[in-house]
């Protein structure tokens, strides 16, 4: 037996450590084609990039997992069916349950590492990815002048360049536009030529201008009324004038706080989840208590003196209130007030509303996150029991039939999943119960597989479904035939 399961987890590990690859390419293509708007045009670095990519890879392998495992199963399972090697070792007195056993505990140690990864390793590397991310949106794009292209890359300056000689540095028909002041383009800089260089640190670019002019009309434009006519344009004419333009703005990468993200749901262990869970329920639950003292304080006094003091004459009170009595020079004061109190007692049962619906918002993502490094390791499992069985009841081997059957079940898994959070997150239903939704379905079909296939049943077998189609078949050429019998005798 020790031969057959160390064949068993060879002919396992392979295909699944393909196919962990292969599923991990797939979902970080997708994670590129999200960000590419982001990542295009900013002149980042290869090894920026790749260091991306690394924390990227590390945040998807918790759906990776479940994935190679279902497709590898299948594969597995369907090669060994397909040459006939199920049939031999049934014949050898090894049922398919027995088969299944050692790539059981393989599963589990595959789920266990899912786990591992989902609460320790990933939360470190969706911080340093959030940040990376964060820097990436936040820095402008490279610094690239076109010819006769208005270049606004640089705070409160505009650079227009006619043309650029092929060495990359010379440049023509210079055209800069400072609005500094903020009150439109005012101040104007032309020069005939020029060159661009970068300073050695790279932390400043040299524009060196010649032969050109200088137009400032702030002055003038600043003024206003009869002082408008008293403030002339200033121009001047050079022949060769410095400006130098900070560069740090395009490369700032790595400034940002990492506190920023640490407390973000994605970043938190569950020992760290289950804290921030019972410190929000905490606050919730003296939110709640504050609102209530506040609003129902009038109806506790109401219950406590009106209600039990049997010398409390409503009525009396009424009377003694009557508005018809009030003087109607003071009654639309009265009225106004009664109105304004109203009117803040209003908003502020509206505010205590919204804060509370998003403390409790705020809940429930924690909450979410906390139940998801559960789901997906569980899901590891679910799928071992769906594609062992499912692989040798098909008897297919190879990757097409494995791979179309892995994209349905786990788009079906995807789906109920994006379907169950919404649950947890719109609807009184608790939470625990919208993330675990996919499980719930998923789990039937296990069971419903691994036991027609380890009881050989002929409900899922290709051949019960080819031999029923042949019997129809036949029965329509034989009611054709007596048909044909019957009207040559007539």
């Amino acid at each position: 037996m020790k031969i057959i399961n160390r064949y068993l987890c060879k002919n396992f590990l392979g295909p699944f450590v393909l196919t962990f690859f292969v599923a991990l390419f797939v979902l970080l293509m997708q994670f590129l084609w999200k960000w590419v708007d982001e990542l295009v045009g900013k002149g980042l670095e290869l090894s920026l990039l790749l260091k991306l990519l690394f924390y990227a890879s590390i945040t998807l392998t918790s759906m990776a997992f479940p994935l190679a495992v279902l497709l590898a199963s299948l594969m597995t399972f369907g090669n060994m069916g397909e040459r006939y090697e199920i049939v031999a070792l049934k014949s050898a007195g090894i049922s398919v349950q027995r088969m299944m056993m050692p790539l059981a505990g393989l599963a589990l140690v595959i789920s266990l590492v899912a786990f591992v990864f989902s609460n320790e390793i990933i939360p470190r590397a969706s911080v340093k990815l959030r940040m990376m991310l964060f820097d990436i949106q936040e820095q402008k794009p490279a610094f690239n002048i076109d010819e006769g292209v208005f270049y606004n890359g640089f705070d409160n300056y505009t650079i227009r360049v006619g043309k650029k000689m092929p060495d990359g540095e010379t440049i023509k028909d210079v055209l800069i536009y400072e609005h500094s002041r903020h009150i439109g383009n005012t101040t104007v800089t032309y020069a005939q030529s020029g060159t661009m260089k970068m300073t050695p640190d790279k932390k400043y670019i040299m524009f060196t201008l010649y032969d050109g002019s200088f137009w400032d009309e702030s002055a003038y434009a600043g003024g206003g009324g009869a002082n408008r006519s008293k403030l002339p344009l200033t121009r001047a004419t050079f022949s060769k004038q410095y400006k130098r333009f900070d560069l740090s703005e395009f490369s700032a990468m790595g400034n940002t706080d990492e506190s920023l993200f640490q407390s973000h749901s994605t970043a938190l262990s569950i020992s760290q989840l289950n804290d921030k869970i019972d410190t929000i329920k905490h606050d919730i639950g003296n939110f709640a208590h504050n609102v209530s003292n506040v609003f129902f304080g009038n109806l506790y006094l109401y219950n406590t003196i009106v209600q039990n003091d049997s010398t409390f004459d409503t009525l009396s009170v009424g009377r003694q209130y009557d508005l018809s009595s009030i003087d109607p020079e003071i009654l639309p004061r009265i009225l106004q007030n009664a109105d304004n109190s109203a009117r803040s007692f209003q908003f502020s049962v509206r505010f205590a509303y919204q804060d509370m619906a998003f403390r409790t918002s705020y809940l429930w993502s924690y909450q979410i996150e906390f139940f998801r490094k559960f789901t997906l390791s569980l899901a590891c499992l679910l799928f071992f029991f769906i594609g062992a069985p499912l692989g040798s009841i098909i008897r297919k081997g190879g990757i097409g039939i494995p791979l179309v059957i892995t994209v349905v079940f786990f788009t079906l898994y995807f789906a109920i999943s994006i379907t169950g959070e919404k649950i947890a997150k719109n609807s009184p239903m608790p939470v625990w119960f919208g993330m675990f939704l996919s499980s719930f379905v998923l789990l039937p079909i296990c069971v419903f597989l691994t036991y027609h296939a380890t009881t050989d049943s002929a409900v899922l077998s290709p051949d019960t479904y080819t031999r029923f189609v042949e019997r129809i078949k036949n029965l329509k050429l034989f009611h054709r035939k007596k048909h044909e019998d019957t009207s040559t005798l007539s």
